[in-house]
């Protein structure tokens, strides 16, 4: 029954996130300001005519935090789902798996060392590409040193 209600609110949220989203729900909310803009006048801009507008879009906007809120948890838990089981399934490290559970200072302990591999990995790229470039150099050097004794032989 409590998986039913949840379900039910999930899909609920979800629907109004799509449909609060769309184009058309922008020019209604965007035509809707408009007639209120227009009919200013005609109500002399009351204190009513104000707090029609505000109470309105002050509960449109509270409903939807919660609404917008419910599916953006839903969305970020299933990219973590899929992430999890691509560090899973690859040759990449399972320790990974479940860090968005780790408090921030876990979170940026865990930051630091992986940017310090990186820097490692980038500084163990750019020695391997200097000693391909020297070991290039030297073979040059030699075939033509091999090449300039050749042709004094002859």
């Amino acid at each position: 029954m409590v998986t039913t209600r949840i379900r039910t609110f999930s899909d609920f949220a979800a629907a109004v996130a799509r449909a609060a989203g769309r184009p058309a729900t922008f020019a209604a909310s965007l035509i809707l300001i408009v007639l209120w803009a227009v009919t200013g006048p005609l109500f002399h801009y009351s204190d009513t005519w104000q707090l029609i507008i505000n109470t309105g879009t002050t509960i449109v906007t509270f409903l939807m935090v919660f609404l917008i809120q419910n599916t953006q948890n839903r969305d970020g838990a299933a990219i973590q789902a899929k992430l999890d089981e691509l560090i899973r399934a690859s040759a990449a490290q399972n320790a990974y798996i479940g860090i968005e559970h780790l408090t921030e200072e876990e979170l940026d302990g865990l930051r630091a060392r992986c940017e310090a591999r990186a820097r490692d990995f980038r500084l163990s790229e750019a020695a391997d590409a200097a000693e391909e470039a020297a070991n290039a150099k030297a073979e040059a050097a030699a075939r033509a040193a091999t090449g300039s004794r050749n042709a004094l032989r002859r």
